[in-house]
């Protein structure tokens, strides 16, 4: 299956999970589509400072990939940054949270699995 770009259903959110500011959020695919175990397979966008808030995963777990920027994740009560290229994998009832802390838009593609 070939999803083009002019296709996938764009959403803004606005604070998400208590964050700052607004998320644009592109599904590259629906989860009624995925025939595997997941649930969110998007491409999300932070611009400067703005930010998705502290939450857990419980039965599943989240990758995000950065594509482009620098952000500020937390992870319980650790926090580190991270730039392009880098990945995070958090689940297994943990909680994290991610901010845009450069000066250009913070791109990110996630996936959620579940257990």
């Amino acid at each position: 299956m070939i999803r083009r770009a002019d296709e996938m259903v764009k959403e803004i959110r606005e604070q998400m999970r208590g964050g700052k500011g607004t998320v644009e959020l592109t599904h590259v695919f629906k989860q009624e589509e995925l025939k595997g175990k997941s649930r969110l397979c998007a491409k999300i966008v932070l611009n400067p400072g703005c930010s998705i808030g502290m939450h857990e995963h419980v039965n599943e777990e989240e990758i995000y990939y950065i594509i482009k920027g620098k952000g500020l994740v937390q992870e319980s009560e650790t926090r580190y940054e991270v730039s392009t290229g880098d990945a995070i994998l958090t689940g297994d009832g943990a909680s994290h949270a991610i901010e845009n802390i450069g000066d250009e838009p913070l791109e990110i593609m996630a996936v959620i699995l579940l257990y």
